[in-house]
């Protein structure tokens, strides 16, 4: 076994893999390097140096990163983190049966790209006896799996609710009405990076 050092060029989120300029090598670049399980995308930033354990020093395949180093990550990893709250939409009306997709991310709102997920502040009013609202991930499968605000009692009453709630790898959440159609606003104040 042996450590190198390098820098890192790229990480994928998805296959958990990165390419990284080895210190000894500057004009070749390892793709496809396994990233161990405790750097996120928070810490595998372009540009950072990291350490690479090769467990056979003559397959440059066989190794792993385990650990970035000198840039620091921002914001810190896996913690959740609060901003000023942001009206993402307010009194957005949603037919009853119907999913309307939201992206979160990426705007004024402090929602950064690559978060997984949020904390929010929803309230939703109906007109019809038993209205409720899901709040699921973008593209969930089950959305009654994930958070329910409602239903309501009284005709043409405010319901509201707070929670955290994951989101899809493009930072889009889909709220889905029933038993009637709601006028929903979302509020978010935090992330989870």
């Amino acid at each position: 076994m042996l450590i190198k050092r390098g820098i890192l060029q790229s990480f994928n989120p998805v296959t958990y893999t990165a390419s990284v300029l080895l210190f000894e090598a500057t004009s070749f670049v390892l793709s496809g390097v396994a990233v161990a399980s405790h750097i996120d995308g928070t810490s595998a930033l372009a540009g950072s140096l990291c350490a690479i354990l090769f467990f056979d020093e003559h397959n440059p395949q066989d190794a792993v990163i385990i650990a970035t180093f000198v840039t620091i990550p921002t914001p810190a990893p896996g913690r959740v983190t609060f901003v000023s709250g942001y009206q993402q939409f307010l009194n957005n009306s949603i037919a009853s049966g119907a999913i309307q997709t939201y992206t979160l991310t990426g705007t004024s709102s402090g929602i950064p790209t690559g978060a997984i997920g949020v904390l929010y502040k929803a309230y939703f009013s109906s007109a019809t006896v038993g209205a409720y609202i899901q709040l699921a991930p973008h593209g969930a499968s089950d959305t009654s799996a994930y958070a329910t605000i409602g239903n309501t009692a009284i005709a043409n009453t405010t319901i509201n609710a707070m929670g955290m709630l994951q989101l899809d790898a493009t930072g889009s959440i889909d709220i889905k009405a029933n038993n009637g159609v709601c006028s929903v606003t979302l509020y978010t104040y935090g992330y989870i990076f």
